[in-house]
């Protein structure tokens, strides 16, 4: 009994030494740690950053160029490569089509279109259905950025009329989409990119006005392979039909995508890329809504089984307050709905929304491109460090807004711009302050002394500033072409504070 004691007595004394050791390694090799941060937030410069974009490289309508822009917080080289998406997949990057080692100015390359799609090709993966076929995508490119290159990394495509069309997306395992369904769209088209060098496996799933209760989800959205280096792509009209409101969430069980959907209500037009909304949140930010006369619709979907009650309120340059019918909103959980917001025609600034349950969110406003049903503005975050924006025209390409509102403290952001030859790193640019509870919206234009109609943008929240959110607008012919939300264009990453505990460095 007494050697059973001792030896447990020892065991005990070996496990304690063990983790010791453990401890001592795992602070030693922990960046934090090892640059002497226990207790403290640490962070690390970008130093590589990734994007993809599914219409360079495609057949007319949707051929497209691109437009990039870095924004490096100090001087270095860096070097952006622009790879062609292989039909099926590749062990390897596709064949460069273009290269930029200059950051702080804007960058537009074209992409000419790639060879058409062979018949094999054409032909639907396994699993795919009368309702929905899944097929290798023609075009689509991928942007691998290094060094100073990778800072606050903004890419951007355009669309026929050399507009911005689509903001080209990070890799990632969950995307949302909200907006009109088919019945006003006509045709919804999903591509799904893969720049890794092992097959991702994809599943998509939609809510609709048309079926409320569970998502929709077939065989032929389940297990969807990407390919190495490749794109597919998926209509969604059939499976989708019918529908005036959409919700669509794509997500991965291995590897990660970059998920873009296209509308259109016309073979021969670019149509619409639905901006990438933000995830299912209890409250969430529209910002960049413009001055146009006529209704917004405003599109909620509940993904979960619990009903919500959501509140919205409008940011505007008079001040927030309640729009009529913008509270008191029920919904059934699994549902997604439209809702006119006829009080909000005319007015610029941005929603806040409440819900009890995590819901997600978009507005249609009158306009976008030609074959699009309209411009859509989604939730957006606030911008963080800096917000980057690299295509926004001027002069007779047409015109580009901000409009910049502080849902709850004041704020103060710096906007300075850049052209292909201009840098925008270091310049003075204009300081704007932004009222609490209020919205401004600024007209931008190119650096004065230059004569290009295309510029790139950034907007950088001054220190002691509140939560600023943003939005740009683009106009064409009198007529609202698209509406982004500014992103956090970051130049550095931040890690969680280290604490001098076993289970901080373990866990």
């Amino acid at each position: 009994m007494r050697r059973s004691r001792y030896s447990r007595v020892i065991f005990a004394a070996i496990v304690l030494a063990a983790l010791a050791g453990i401890y001592a390694g795992a602070g030693a090799i922990h960046p934090a740690a090892a640059t002497g941060q226990l207790g403290r937030t640490a962070r690390a410069v970008v130093s590589a950053a990734t994007r993809l974009c599914a219409a360079p490289g495609s057949a007319t309508p949707t051929g497209a160029s691109v437009a990039m822009a870095a924004m490096p917080a100090s001087s270095g080289s860096g070097r952006a490569v622009i790879t062609r998406l292989v039909p099926g997949g590749s062990a390897s990057a596709g064949p460069v089509a273009a290269t930029d080692s200059h950051p702080g100015v804007l960058q537009v390359s074209s992409i000419r279109a790639a060879s058409p799609l062979t018949k094999a090709e054409r032909t639907g993966q396994p699993g795919s259905s009368a309702s929905v076929t899944t097929q290798d995508g023609q075009g689509g490119i991928a942007v691998n950025a290094t060094g100073a290159m990778a800072q606050g990394l903004e890419v951007e495509q355009t669309g026929s009329s050399g507009l911005f069309s689509a903001q080209c997306g990070a890799p990632g395992t969950s995307f949302w989409f909200a907006g009109p369904g088919q019945d006003p769209a006509g045709t919804i088209e999903l591509y799904l990119m893969n720049d890794g060098n092992q097959p991702a496996d994809a599943a998509v799933s939609a809510l609709t006005d048309e079926n409320n209760g569970p998502p929709l989800l077939g065989n032929a959205d389940n297990g969807i392979t990407v390919p190495p280096h490749g794109m597919v792509e998926q209509s969604l009209s059939k499976l989708l039909q019918s529908s005036k409101v959409i919700a669509l969430n794509v997500t991965t069980t291995v590897g990660q995508v970059v998920a873009a959907v296209r509308e259109s209500d016309s073979p021969r037009l670019d149509g619409g890329w639905l901006p990438q909304t933000g995830a299912p949140a209890r409250h969430l930010v529209i910002p960049g809504l413009p001055s146009v006369a006529g209704s917004h619709d405003l599109y909620i979907a509940v993904p979960g089984s619990a009903a919500a009650t959501v509140k919205i309120t409008a940011v505007t340059a008079r001040g927030s307050y309640q729009p009529t019918g913008g509270t008191g909103i029920d919904l059934l959980g699994g549902s997604a709905v439209s809702i006119p917001v006829p009080s909000l025609g005319g007015v610029s600034g941005a929603i806040s929304i409440t819900s009890s349950v995590p819901v997600v969110a978009a507005m249609e406003i009158r306009g976008g491109p030609g074959g699009a049903a309209g411009a859509i503005a989604v939730t957006g975050t606030q911008v963080a460090e800096q917000g980057v924006l690299a295509d926004n025209p001027a002069r007779s390409a047409g015109s580009t807004e901000l409009v910049l509102s502080a849902p709850q403290k004041a704020a103060t952001v710096r906007i300075t711009t850049g052209t292909t030859s201009a840098s925008a790193v270091g310049q003075q640019g204009t300081v704007v302050t932004i009222k609490a509870g209020t919205s401004v919206v600024v007209k931008e234009a190119p650096p004065r002394g230059t004569k290009t109609d295309m510029f790139a943008l950034v907007v950088t929240p001054l220190s002691g500033s509140g939560p600023v959110y943003a939005g740009r607008v683009i106009r064409a012919g009198g007529t609202v072409q698209s509406i982004l939300p500014v992103p956090a264009s970051r130049t550095w990453v931040q890690f969680p504070a280290v604490q001098q505990s076993l289970s901080s460095v373990l866990g």
